[in-house]
């Protein structure tokens, strides 16, 4: 963060004193008005809600420039990152601030795998849940319950621990959501296996059983990979700032990205490709590809109550550069399993078509997003859709654990603490 040439100047239109504050710029993006004395200088605060103006951290992790549908990590394209890299090299890249090279690659990617297992006590623990609670609601109990067995690697002022810490929750979250979907079916929790990669690892724990091996397609490997990778972080949105904001109360690692997890459940941030599916099985159990014209006149309806889900973005108001590789991925995906035929891709093909056609959305920017074709890829892959989310934890975990490692390691971080506006009633006695 460097301080421009120039100031921001506050002014009143009741004659009170201007106030100037300083402005830092960053290595790109939209420069910032450091107002952290605003109250001191002038008695007031900002109001902001949403925070779709407020920068609440310096970082140097992820960038978005949603004008231009841009997303990068470290300073690399998503579209290079996707193409040329697996989801463990990425990992360390956003861990480390480098992609790393072949020796620092072998021994990051061994590290990983042979932390993957989990304590056998965690079985017992998956007990208490019960068979048809949703994944979402068994991960959060697993990863906070994680402090409880691995409290060796829990003082967040020791770096070392936060390493400790950060690799066990990545290596550990496959195995976790493997074991939530083994629970749901009543089938055996199937053990990590080392010598296949992160992503094989975790397809067999999913799909494997003592009585059949599972064999790993190696283009759904790495479609499933891809969709990792698109998923590993996204600058501070409302699950990372969730997960930056309880970590800045000294939390330990494993409660911080518990509550990552809870706020990524939602149906407007993590949820969003669950939402999305459904969408999609829902028009075509109306009538498929030929009323897809009739949904959308609804959409434009706002009396309807019919959403368009899987188009538009709070950040992006261009194409989501991670929907263009996902629909790559998802038409080899469909190809390679026989399934080029799929009615919801046909669908997903004509609602595409008719919102970059249709002046309503092509007016209003509704470009299709990275949930709109990931469910369809994950459902391809034979993925449930109520495990969409958990796999999204899977993935943002090392986003996540970057992010609260970040700020740990700023000195001039403080616990985080929002003022509001109060609208209540006014001081009064009890009568």
């Amino acid at each position: 963060m460097q301080l421009s040439d120039k100031k921001a100047t506050l002014s009143f239109s009741d004659g009170s004193p201007s106030v100037e504050f300083p402005v830092y710029q960053g290595t790109v993006g939209p420069d910032v008005i450091d107002i952290r004395k605003l109250y001191g200088q002038t008695g007031m605060f900002t109001y902001d809600p949403g925070f779709m103006a407020t920068a609440s951290c310096e970082s140097a992790i992820t960038y978005i420039d949603g004008d231009k549908g841009q997303l990068m990590y470290r300073g690399y394209p998503i579209d290079q990152l996707a193409t040329n890299c697996d989801f463990l090299s990425v990992a360390y890249l956003i861990m480390n601030g480098e992609l790393p090279d072949d020796r620092q690659k072998q021994e990051f990617d061994s590290l990983v795998t042979h932390h993957t297992l989990v304590h056998e006590q965690m079985h017992t623990f998956l007990q208490g849940f019960r068979r048809d609670a949703h994944p979402m609601a068994v991960l959060t109990g697993l990863v906070g319950a994680l402090s409880a067995f691995y409290h060796d690697s829990t003082d967040i002022t020791n770096p070392h621990h936060r390493e400790v810490s950060a690799i066990r929750l990545i290596a550990k979250l496959p195995t976790l959501v493997a074991m939530a979907y083994k629970h749901s079916l009543g089938q055996p929790f199937i053990y990590p296996q080392n010598d296949l990669s992160y992503t094989g690892n975790f397809l067999r724990m999913m799909f494997a059983t003592p009585c059949d091996d599972y064999k790993v397609n190696d283009v759904v490997e790495r479609a499933l990979d891809r969709i990792f990778i698109l998923h590993a972080d996204h600058e501070q949105n409302a699950s990372t700032s969730t997960v930056r904001l309880c970590g800045s109360s000294g939390t330990n690692p494993f409660a911080a990205i518990a509550a990552g997890v809870a706020c990524l459940w939602g149906p407007a941030h993590g949820g969003a490709n669950e939402a999305c599916l459904n969408m999609l099985e829902s028009i075509q159990a109306q009538g498929g590809v030929a009323k897809v014209g009739e949904f959308m006149e609804k959409v434009k309806d706002k009396n309807s109550g019919v959403r368009l889900m899987g188009f538009g973005h709070r950040v992006y108001k261009n194409y989501d550069p991670r929907a263009k590789l996902m629909q790559e991925t998802c038409r080899e995906v469909l190809d390679s399993l026989g399934l080029h035929n799929d009615p919801l891709f046909k669908l997903a093909m004509e609602l595409e078509r008719i919102a970059l056609e249709d002046p309503y959305f092509v007016e209003r920017k509704l470009y299709p997003n990275v949930d709109f074709y990931s469910g369809i890829v994950q459902r391809a892959i034979g993925i449930p859709t109520s495990l969409f989310t958990a796999i999204f934890a899977l993935a943002r975990t090392v986003g996540w654990i970057a992010q609260w490692n970040e700020m740990l390691s700023d000195p001039n971080y403080k616990i985080g603490r929002p003022r509001q506006l109060y609208t209540g009633a006014t001081a009064r006695d009890v009568k």
